[in-house]
């Protein structure tokens, strides 16, 4: 009885779509296009999540480790060459062939200007940072079906904000579910309307926007995600391959050796 309690209890927190993220509140599931070992991003989202990214995060938190020509990649974005080097231009870049403190227009080689003026995180790695109720622990079998559960993280950090606030030295404080302690010094970053999408495109909601931005930073923290999947299913065939070549050789090796017995 007491291992079937145990089994039930496992079988459920597999199974449950909101739980803890290390610390955190309330953390939602979400489908998203990445996750499980056939899932790869989608390009549209990508490219919309970064839109958000642009015209609202990058006020306040930088990309640093993730570079312009990247927003190309065909695992990625993949925008056109002239599009990332106009993104890139929008942004300035510590000239190092200048004056210390001069800055120029970035370039498609560059890499996102870090953005640590208001003391918020960095978001390249965020998705990761920030894992969710998915994993990163145990035998990463949750993590290989559905995804480390950062971007969950990510999403319901932004579509929970309660509305209340409070003062707490000198600072104020925004109520949020997902957030551990349940305030935080962030204020809502989005509302209906704070981006407006291109023709054809879903509309801007504030859970469009947040599933998108989310997406975008799981790519930010995981580029290569898609090759690794498609090289993971290539060696696994080559290893089946191999197992079969060694398995009839074998046979062939032996097979006078086992008809004098």
């Amino acid at each position: 009885m007491k291992k079937l309690l145990i089994i039930a209890a496992a079988t459920a927190g597999l199974a449950s779509p909101v739980l803890a993220a290390g610390g955190a509140g309330y953390v939602e599931d979400k489908a998203f296009s990445f996750e499980g070992p056939f899932g790869t991003f989608d390009q549209d989202q990508l490219q919309r999540g970064f839109q958000v990214y642009h015209e609202v995060c990058s006020a306040c938190h930088g990309l640093k480790f993730v570079a312009f020509r990247n927003l190309g990649s065909a695992y990625g974005p993949a925008f056109p060459e002239e599009q990332v080097k106009a993104i890139a231009a929008l942004y300035e870049v510590a000239d190092d062939e200048g004056e210390p403190g001069d800055t120029r227009s970035a370039l498609a080689s560059d890499k996102f200007p870090a953005n640590d003026g208001v003391g918020a995180p960095d978001l390249s790695l965020m998705a990761k940072a920030r894992a969710g109720f998915h994993g990163p622990s145990g035998l990463g079998i949750n993590q290989m079906l559905y995804g480390i559960g950062g971007p969950e993280y990510i999403y319901s950090l932004l579509t929970h904000y309660t509305g209340e606030e409070k003062e707490e030295a000198g600072a104020t404080l925004y109520g949020n579910e997902t957030y551990g302690s349940g305030y935080l010094s962030m204020a809502a970053p989005l509302e209906e309307g704070s981006v407006e999408y291109a023709e054809g495109q879903p509309e801007a909601t504030l859970e469009q926007m947040s599933e998108d931005v989310s997406a975008f930073l799981m790519w930010t923290a995981e580029p290569k995600l898609t090759e690794r999947k498609h090289a993971g299913f290539r060696n696994i065939g080559f290893l089946l391959l191999l197992m079969a070549l060694f398995y009839y050789t074998n046979k062939k090796i032996w097979a006078p050796v086992k008809r004098k017995d």
